[in-house]
């Protein structure tokens, strides 16, 4: 399937050009089609609808509200320029998908990597990231998870802010530039996955406030702004639609769902399943059943519910990243309690939790959450039910100067939670450059002006005036300007770094790696769900996982002293940061065995 029908915006038919528009709060809208104007007469519950028999692809168009107001369409497959201008016709069956085979792989074969496609190189486009597709397929990820490409204000931004959901961003290029990334990197056999937002809309170029008030509830409030009203059917439908849309037309693998807990969704008006409940099941219906689409969430309500199985197989979604493997391994490597990672004590008790049972918390009271409540029980799932991580990012860009983890912790210890990541059964997603042991930073970058872009820059020093490294106001003035060019510069990634002895000899433990999963986990995870053990002796843990006969075990010491080590290690080793040391662990260190 290569086009996505869809009752929203601009969509080519045998009788023309079809533009629709939901605009319940409009007294008049008027199509602006190549300077020409054409009525849209109202239709039920605030729909307007034109079908114009000359336009055709390529099109310039834009919608006028009362009297003057020009809007971009709020569906618009392509922007001409940026998220004010006018929108695009575009015709989805275009291009010419060179691997048309391609059914996508099993969810346990997945490494994937999280790439920022303007800061991945030094073009910042979809073809500067095509050309860099034989690199990942020679580290052995079998998938590229791209952070959100839809359309968002200015020519830089990290791509949370996107206004016009189904636009990749032109910045990065035009429709048939990703689907050729995407086409090519199947023929590589590589899944590419995509990043979306249904939480909110970005703070410049969202238009829908002027016409369609009902697609917020103001109040429901996130982050952000007021919470998008998913009571009513168009907006439902719309954020449905635009997942189908991603995995149909543009062939994508697999959607990371942003920030799910901040979807303040009810019911429905009508006794509805949840919004996150019904849109898994739209999807799956609407896939092709011999593909492989994977459905991956962030949530940070640890809802273990969106993740059960059904004879195996997901009843909603596939994984969740697991945020508490990432905060209680951080802690450990760097040292770090401030914020969220003050929740993470006792640190080898909760890394034993996690490896055995998924998620840290699993209803306790979360101390940085002022005591509330947070997770459901997660020990009845199976390890590929979690992404784990030691980077990505929010946990690189959520810091107030953007830098990597090997800035904070010790060598040895990145490289043992490195490994302890890429081998354990849970899925392993790299960030990008961390193969290579990148020095870019990843600081948060936008392209804001005026007021909007002083209160971003105030908003991003003040948010960290309560970390006490950054107390002293002086100190807060060093934290990058989020929309000074300078900035996204820093977060470019240096591919000559690769020739440079420290950041080879890190490419090749990412290689190494990478392939002892492929030969060892892989087969492991395909053959069934672990009866998992796990312990925890001073800041050591041990965990078993038992695949009927068949075991993987770790002993793993993310501290910087000896720790005793039990007897949970035995067969042959597939790989130890250090020579075998009867009776204990070594300061960061760990050794995978199978029997």
């Amino acid at each position: 399937m290569a086009e996505h029908s869809m009752p929203f915006g601009a969509e080519i038919t045998g009788d023309g050009v079809r533009f629709r528009l939901w605009a319940p709060d409009a007294q008049e809208v008027t199509l602006i089609l190549e300077g020409q104007a054409h009525e849209m007469p109202l239709r039920d519950n605030g729909w307007r609808e034109a079908v114009v028999p000359e336009a055709q692809a390529g099109d310039a168009y834009q919608y006028k509200i009362g009297q003057d107001l020009l809007v971009p369409d709020p569906a618009s497959r392509a922007q001409k320029k940026d998220v004010h201008g006018p929108s695009l016709v575009v015709d989805p069956i275009a291009h010419s998908w060179q691997n048309q085979d391609w059914r996508g792989l099993p969810f346990e074969e997945t490494v994937a990597v999280e790439v920022h496609v303007g800061a991945a190189t030094p073009e910042g486009t979809f073809d500067g990231l095509r050309r860099k597709l034989d690199h990942y397929k020679e580290l052995g990820v079998t998938a590229i998870e791209l952070l959100p490409v839809a359309d968002f204000a200015g020519q830089r931004n990290w791509g949370y802010d996107g206004v016009l959901p189904f636009a990749p961003d032109s910045a990065y290029g035009r429709p048939e530039d990703l689907k050729r990334l995407i086409d090519d990197a199947h023929g590589l056999g590589l899944q590419v996955f995509i990043d979306v937002v249904y939480n909110h809309f970005g703070p410049d170029g969202n238009y829908l406030h002027a016409y369609a008030e009902r697609f917020f509830d103001a109040e429901k409030q996130t982050p952000w702004g007021a919470a998008l009203n998913f009571s009513e059917r168009p907006v439902r439908d719309f954020f449905i639609s635009n997942a189908v849309y991603w995995l149909n037309e543009y062939r994508f693998d697999g959607i990371r769902f942003d920030a799910v807990h901040a979807i303040e969704d009810m019911a429905g008006t009508e006794g509805e399943a949840h919004f996150l409940e019904e849109m898994a099941r739209v999807i799956r219906s609407a896939i092709e059943p011999d593909r492989h689409v994977h459905l991956i969430l962030e949530n940070d309500d640890n809802r273990s519910e969106l993740l059960a199985r059904e004879g195996g197989a997901p009843r909603h979604y596939d994984a969740q990243w697991n945020d508490d493997f990432h905060h209680v391994v951080h802690r450990m490597v760097t040292g770090e309690t401030d914020g969220y990672y003050d929740d993470y004590d006792r640190a080898a008790e909760r890394l034993a939790r996690v490896l055995s049972e998924g998620f840290a918390y699993q209803g306790e009271a979360s101390p940085h959450r002022d005591g509330a409540h947070r997770g459901t029980p997660s020990a009845d799932l199976p390890p590929q039910a979690f992404v784990s991580f030691i980077q990505n990012h929010d946990q690189v860009g959520n810091r107030a100067l953007g830098d990597r983890i090997s800035a904070a912790a010790p060598r040895e210890a990145v490289e043992a939670a490195t490994a302890l990541y890429l081998l354990c059964p849970q899925i392993p997603m790299i960030w990008m450059g961390e193969e290579w042991a990148a020095t870019s930073t990843f600081p948060f970058f936008c392209d804001f002006s005026g007021d909007l872009a002083d209160a971003v820059r105030e908003g991003r020093r003040r948010e960290f005036s309560r970390f006490e490294r950054f107390a002293d106001p002086a100190a807060r003035e060093l934290i990058p300007d989020p929309n000074a060019e300078d900035t996204f510069l820093a977060a470019k990634l240096d591919w000559q770094e690769i020739g440079r002895h420290v950041h080879q000899d890190r490419l090749d433990l990412f290689r190494h790696l990478i392939a002892l999963r492929k030969e060892y986990v892989v087969p492991l995870l395909k053959s069934g769900r672990p009866q998992v053990e796990a312990a925890h002796e001073g800041g050591g843990v041990t965990v078993r996982y038992d695949f009927g006969g068949r075991v993987l075990s770790f002993a793993v010491n993310l501290t910087a002293e000896p720790v005793p080590l039990g007897d949970a290690l035995r067969g042959e080793v597939l790989f130890s940061t250090h020579e075998a040391s009867p009776g204990e662990m070594p300061a960061w260190s760990l050794t995978a065995t199978l029997s």
